[in-house]
């Protein structure tokens, strides 16, 4: 069995790459699934099934058991109200997915490969009655040669058993200290998206299923493996630069000296770099010298240049066996941060580093788009436009997701937003045996294999929050994080093996020995989360906060009234809250999100809502459309707030990332869009701020308010700058400004202003007109007075 899945695991570093086979045949679409109560001995074999009283329905493929049980009427909608719950039981049931198909032809140097792209998860896969492998890994990709199994003159049998990941949770031992954190304990052991089994962000939807491509793919057997492009180093003023690019091949040994490589490299079509060696071994190292280099870079500071980078394998008959393509981008990037905040005449620094530049980081977090895994492809585009509307040059994909497919990162790629990786882990400690510890190595080497060839990927990081648990139930034992295994020895070593030229970043947060000697003090971290009490955006929490980088900092808004009409049936959206109790109508606490039914039917994240629009505006408005306004409001005011201050202290502060672009789920959240894509007012208050250069008023100092121009960009910039008060008419100020490349200027202060209002700021930068606005004073404000001084600035529209 071990041979089986080592074979499974080459094949599988084979099938992460952009490969060009010979011949493809997909077998999606049509699948029959049959499912039944897990019995205490799984099935494990076809043959076992013959006794099983099993129901039966059309499948399709991609896709989720769900999806399949709605669509045959045997389940109702569970995305809205709190029809969630009634998947509790299917979570303890198995599913056996089985198609048929013929076989592709192939001549007598071809093989065939079985690929999926991603079983959900734990299942013995057979093909006309012979066990393939077994796979317990949702992450990554499968891949078996079946060319001695296929039945040349008959249909083919494939048959994938899945078995419930809860059930088979409990087959592992767990250890003190991943028992009662946050991650669900079901979720320790097993390699599936953590937020499936219920988050702050996402509902319990423990699924199954093939939820990506599913095909056979005809190779030769002179082919390559993986390829790997890196960019060693950048002259950007003279432009040039050298690039390496490692090739591993599966070669039959008569193949070798009669076999030559072909590297091409190709700019917007025109080939740039062609050249050929003869093949002598199955690896070799292929070196390029390139000048009048197109550099990529992030937005704001250059256009995201790619070139087309081909390898082919030809005979010396002059026929190409194989050939891997890809999109490549010539840069360096690296995270210069300290280990610790603020050492004495040493300040923090945790800031990237692209082609030399030092850049000021405004990005977005990445959750599941959708619950169903199956549906993220129909999702994607949608979503990533929103991140280029937004200007964001970084997205931070969180450990609680699944890692995205090539799709994602061709678009990072393609729009210039770096790409801050998590590995697939969250808020908890992992175990630290050396089963565990193999089962991350070998999913680690798959998805870094698969990945590291995208310009925009940045930087790894072993995980979300795992260092900062060991601060919440646990802070009594005092915990070193520093111990751990997995995110301090497995995911390094495979970092510095298979991808030295990126950074690896422990944890998110990251509590460095020297933190943890220190006394894990917020204070220390260089790099931190601010969410803590949750009050007033304004509160001494976040702007005493001594982090020189933010990667997580978020406020609850409402959806809109559409989307809330869409999530909650028809009853539900109104009465939402009694007053006289303070009750939650029951779906709206299913939504906010309660992950069993039988948890607490009151407060949470809805009580988070009220508690935030009652600070700043004094009260919760009675009526829904008044409420949900006041809370985005409320929410818009906060993220504006928390991205002013950051890049207000620019260079001192070097990145926010924000929390968060998107919802995966119909729920009540911190998400500026929806799960509907349905924007709130914080997606038009953030995408104001977040220009490439921007003018902005931070919070008086000494009584002065600071009006500061930054620019994250590599060019210069001036401009001029009107500040009104829009209730009085008055002007506050008039003047002009200049800022220096990827630079902040005070323009001048502004003394601070007695009661409360609005600051219209109307300037331009580089001859182009642009529009702000600074809320004064001290709350609780009046709604009404709020809203119509936010109409009268005519920046964003407002019902």
């Amino acid at each position: 069995m071990k041979k089986k899945l080592l074979i499974c695991l080459c094949l599988a570093i084979l099938a992460c790459q952009h490969q060009t086979a010979a011949n493809t045949l997909s077998l999606n679409g049509n699948w029959e699934l049959l499912f039944f109560p897990q019995p205490r001995e799984a099935v494990v074999n076809p043959a076992q099934l013959k006794g099983i009283n099993a129901q039966q329905i059309q499948a399709t493929v991609p896709g989720n058991v769900e999806l399949d049980m709605l669509k045959a009427g045997l389940i109702n909608d569970p995305m809205i109200g709190s029809n969630i719950y009634s998947l509790r039981e299917y979570e303890g049931y198995q599913w056996c997915y089985t198609k048929t198909f013929a076989s592709p032809a192939i001549n007598d140097d071809e093989q065939v490969h079985l690929f999926f792209g991603g079983i959900d998860c734990i299942a013995e896969i057979w093909l006309n009655g012979h066990h393939l492998g077994s796979v317990n890994n949702m992450f990554i990709e499968h891949v078996f040669d079946v060319t001695s199994l296929l039945e040349k003159e008959q249909e083919n049998k494939l048959q994938v058993i899945i078995r419930s990941a809860v059930i088979e949770a409990q087959n592992f031992a767990l250890g003190t200290f991943s028992i009662g954190n946050s991650a669900a304990v079901e979720s320790i052991y097993i390699r599936k998206a953590p937020h499936g089994y219920g988050w702050d962000i996402m509902p319990r939807l423990v699924s199954a299923g093939l939820w990506r491509d599913v095909e056979l793919r005809v190779v030769n057997n002179t082919r390559i493996v993986n390829t790997h492009w890196m960019t060693s180093s950048v002259d950007v003023e003279n432009r040039r630069a050298k690039l390496f690019v490692d090739v591993q091949l599966a070669i039959p040994f008569e193949q070798l000296d009669r076999t030559n490589a072909i590297v091409t490299l190709k700019r917007e079509g025109e080939v740039v770099y062609n050249s050929s060696q003869l093949v002598t071994n199955h690896a070799f190292r292929h070196s390029i010298y390139l000048n009048n280099v197109d550099f990529w870079w992030p937005r704001g500071y250059g256009d995201p240049a790619l070139y087309n980078a081909e390898v082919k394998l030809v005979t010396e008959e002059g026929k190409t066996v194989s050939s891997h393509t890809c999109r490549v981008g010539v840069r360096t990037v690296k995270l210069d941060r300290t280990e610790l905040n603020d050492r004495p005449g040493q300040p923090g620094r945790f800031c990237f580093v692209v082609n030399g530049e030092r850049l000021f980081i405004r990005g977005t977090n990445w959750v599941p788009l959708d619950a169903l895994h199956s549906r993220d492809a129909s999702l994607l585009k949608e979503a990533m436009q929103l991140m280029v509307d937004i200007n964001c040059n970084m997205v931070r994909c969180w450990g609680g997701n699944v890692y995205e497919d090539h799709d994602f990162f061709d678009l990072c790629d393609e729009h210039g937003i770096m790409v801050w990786q998590d590995f697939a882990m969250g808020c908890t400690f992992y175990p630290q045996r050396d089963d565990f510890a193999k089962a991350i190595e070998e999913e680690a080497i798959a998805i870094v294999t698969k990945l590291r060839n995208h310009p925009s990927l940045a930087l790894w990081s072993g995980n979300n929050e795992n260092d900062a648990a060991l601060r919440w139930s646990l802070v009594d034992f005092n915990i070193n994080p520093n111990r751990d295994v997995i995110s301090r020895k497995v995911l390094p070593r495979v970092i510095y093996e298979m991808d030295p030229t990126r950074d690896f970043l422990p944890s998110s947060p990251y509590y460095s020995e020297a933190v943890h000697e220190g006394g894990s003090h917020n204070d220390l971290l260089p790099e931190n989360h601010l969410w803590g009490p949750r009050g007033y955006y304004k509160d001494n929490f976040y702007t005493r906060a001594k982090a020189r980088f933010v990667s997580e900092i978020g406020y609850h808004g409402c959806p809109n009234r559409s989307s809330l009409e869409k999530m909650f049936t028809k009853d539900a959206v109104i009465p939402w809250l009694d007053g006289n109790v303070g009750l939650w109508n029951d779906e709206w606490m299913t939504k906010a999100v309660r992950i069993f039914p039988h948890e607490p039917k009151q407060g949470g994240r809805n009580d988070l809502m009220t508690k935030q629009v009652r600070l700043v505006f004094g009260e919760v408005p009675k009526e829904l459309d008044d409420f949900i306004f006041a809370s985005q409001s409320v929410q818009a005011e906060a993220m504006k707030f928390f991205v002013e201050m950051w890049r207000g202290d620019k260079p001192e502060r070097s990145g926010i990332i924000w929390w968060n672009i998107r919802d995966g789920w119909p729920i009540l959240s911190d998400a500026v869009v929806d799960y509907y894509n349905s924007k709130k007012l914080a997606y038009y208050f953030i995408q104001n701020v977040q220009h490439n250069a921007c003018v902005f008023i931070n919070d008086a100092q000494d009584n002065m308010h600071p009006l500061v121009a930054v620019n994250d960009t590599r060019q210069p910039a001036e401009g001029s700058v009107e500040v009104i008060d829009v209730a009085s008419g008055d002007r506050i100020y008039k003047g002009s400004f200049s800022i220096e490349a990827n630079g902040r200027t005070l323009i001048d202060t502004l003394p601070e202003r007695d009661g409360q209002g609005i600051l219209f700021i109307k300037y331009t930068i580089n001859g182009k007109a642009y529009a702000n606005h600074y809320l004064y004073g001290k709350p609780p404000f009046k709604l009404n007075e709020y809203k119509e001084l936010l109409r009268k600035t005519n920046i964003y529209s407002l019902k």
